[in-house]
């Protein structure tokens, strides 16, 4: 069965198209003026995770939301790109704006230092857009303003102006008051430069201005609606080849005849004028089909328009098929988009209604899942309640582990089985007491080992153990701007560094003590996107051997995602044959090497063991020198995965 097949009703969205449009605006703007994909209300109905991705995938530099919700669903979605609310944001919603690093516009110094507030205690530093009105009336400070505003919000520290815009009112069409507001705009802009104030990203340009105003693209443009397809304006169809990305299909249901006379519908607004043939279609106002298009809509079916007879109901509407030949149960229906050589466009319906395209796609499919096709064929389904739903509460984490684990019932057809993979799932990712699950990309964890040289020669029983050192780096979201690397000395100890949020990185260290010194178990180096980071103590607790390292400086960091590098010395007794590598977080691509190259160490081999859709990793050897495991940077592993190396001397 076709994947459209199982639904009452579906959108195809076409990404192929999607991309024409981009590489449209792409030729229109040049190279060098960046492109913010709008994606506000689920990307005009196209549904905003897979619009963004294929967005960034086309080189978006920045993508638009209209509330911090939106910006919520893309984070967690896993989307990391810089995401700017266009809209005015309220006080309630800067937690979330910290929390996941969105972007937020500031319309007036208010809300400024509100933003400086929150960002001082949280303590980060952060980007904002300053929004001018020059002619909008709605958001944005008023442009005779905007000088003394954007100077006092500059004096604030926590506070970034990274770029400064403003929204043409008109912009879909060529008139002179757009000339008055790009004046103002151009205006305030030379004001700020002639006092050097420099604000990198300077934006006025919609749609419309990308296609009538070639001279406004300024830093950057926020591409939305010609993106999926729509021209702004009948007058700027000739000026770009768009290509509509949305279409809105369901199926005929029923099939039935009606004598001369008869009433259809809620209201009985229509009356049959001869005998004629009724499809009912399963689409009403509640999928968004607008109740307006009652008596006035049209729909395709076996590429043939059939017109809307009778009111729209909430989950029904009905059609005359009279003219359409072999009409039956089953036929595609076509809302929205092409059938055949006939075609129903979102500005063709929105005309018909006194309405604007927008609308019509917002509104369109509101019920119905989102098929993503590319090269003819479905990439991707995104169902409404994915949409829709965004984490937040504890009981809403609660409900995402009860439908996980009922879907692993469904997938195993058996309860009790689906609950052991769940819980081992769940155990393996995140332990035994719900810990904060990490990602770590780009793992790299070298070993060298060596023979003691130098003064160390001279020291008793220096021959009985090799130096090891260890460079271990990955990239991961920054926690704790002050931060531990722990060792521990048996398994008690490092259950409880895995317990402390704290700890950064946790080392286990089999000496035959009940204590670490600097002898055994050194860190020389720790780095945070490639600068050193200062070590604030060294001690031994219960807990085991901890280095707390950090400082203030990073709290500029926190929440976001950075390069970690830590650079560690061992001795090993040469009774140990043997030297294990773990991991503990899920991690997206790896190297392991173990360098014993001078040493009198020979017949190295590994055993690996590692979990992940493609768990075999590539072996590089160098005899006598090194040998090297990588998975590509592409490719998960799953914790509790690791290798083993092991020798002979």
């Amino acid at each position: 069965m076709a994947e459209k097949e199982k639904y009452r009703s579906w959108v195809e969205v076409d990404l192929d198209n999607f991309n024409h449009n981009w590489d449209e605006i792409k030729r229109l703007v040049g190279r060098e003026v960046k492109i913010l994909q709008v994606v506000k209300a689920d990307a005009y109905g196209h549904g905003a995770i897979e619009i963004s991705n294929c967005a960034l995938k086309k080189g978006a530099a920045v993508l638009g939301v209209a509330n911090a919700d939106e910006g919520v669903q893309l984070r967690i979605s896993g989307i990391t790109a810089p995401i700017l609310i266009l809209s005015p944001a309220t006080d309630s919603e800067i937690n979330e704006i910290i929390k996941y690093n969105l972007i937020p516009s500031v319309s007036d110094l208010r809300f400024a230092r509100q933003l400086q507030k929150q960002y001082k205690k949280a303590g980060i530093r952060t980007p904002v857009h300053i929004e001018v009105d020059t002619g909008m009336g709605r958001g944005g400070t008023m442009h005779q303003e905007a000088f003394s505003t954007i100077q006092e919000i500059l004096g604030f520290p926590n506070i970034i102006v990274e770029g400064i815009f403003t929204h043409l009112a008109a912009s879909e069409v060529i008139t002179g008051y757009n000339e008055t507001q790009w004046n103002l705009f151009k205006e305030l802009l030379d004001k700020l430069e002639a006092n050097n104030i420099h604000i990198p990203i300077k934006h006025i340009s919609n749609s419309g201005a990308v296609l009538n105003f070639p001279h406004f693209h300024l830093d950057m443009v926020r591409a939305g609606i010609m993106t999926y397809g729509i021209h702004p304006s009948p007058e700027t169809e000739t000026m770009a080849s768009l290509a509509p990305v949305m279409s809105f299909k369901t199926r005929v249901v029923l099939i039935k005849e009606f004598p001369r006379g008869y009433s259809i519908g809620y209201g009985r607004s229509y009356t049959t004028q001869r005998s004629a043939t009724i499809a009912t279609i399963p689409v009403g106002y509640g999928d968004g089909y607008g109740f307006i298009l009652s008596n006035q809509g049209e729909v395709l079916i076996r590429g043939v328009r059939a017109p809307i007879v009778g009111r729209i109901s909430m989950d029904m509407c009905t059609a005359d098929v009279s003219n359409i030949r072999d009409c039956r149960i089953g036929d595609e229906v076509v809302l929205m988009g092409r059938q055949g050589e006939e075609c129903i466009s979102a500005n063709e319906i929105a005309e018909r209604v006194k309405t604007i395209s927008y609308e019509i796609l917002c509104a369109l499919g509101k019920r119905a899942p989102r098929i993503f096709l590319q090269k003819g064929t479905t990439g991707a389904i995104e169902p409404r309640l994915r949409r829709i739903f965004i984490p937040d509460e504890e009981k809403s984490i609660s409900r995402i582990d009860n439908i996980i684990r009922c879907c692993f019932q469904t997938r195993a057809q058996n309860a009790e089985f689906g609950d052991a993979i769940y819980y081992e799932m769940f155990e393996t990712l995140f332990g035994k007491e719900d810990r904060q699950l990490e990602l770590r990309t780009n793992f790299r964890y070298d070993i060298n080992v060596s023979d003691p040289t130098g003064q160390e020669t001279v020291e008793p029983l220096a021959g009985d153990y090799f130096n090891v050192t260890t460079h271990i780096e990955y990239t991961k979201t920054l926690r704790n701007h002050i931060f531990i690397v722990g060792c521990a000395t048996n398994n008690e100890q490092l259950a409880a560094l895995f317990e402390d949020r704290r700890c950064e990185y946790r080392w286990l260290l089999n000496h035959g003590g009940d204590s670490v010194t600097e002898r055994y178990f050194m860190v020389e180096e720790v780095r945070i996107d490639r600068q050193s980071i200062p070590i604030i103590k060294r001690e031994n607790t219960e807990k085991g051997y901890e280095v707390w390292c950090g400082g203030e400086h990073l709290r500029g960091k926190l929440n976001r995602p950075v390069k970690v590098e830590i650079e560690i010395a061992t001795r090993k007794s040469k009774k140990n044959n043997d030297f294990s590598v773990y991991l503990v977080y899920p991690t997206r691509g790896l190297s392991i090497s173990f360098n014993y190259g001078g040493t009198k160490i020979k017949n190295v081999r590994e055993v690996s063991f590692f979990a992940g859709k493609h768990p075999y990793p590539e072996i590089i050897r160098e005899e006598g020198k090194l040998i090297k495991l990588k998975i590509s940077e592409n490719e998960w592993i799953f914790p509790n995965s690791g290798v083993t190396f092991i020798w002979d001397l």
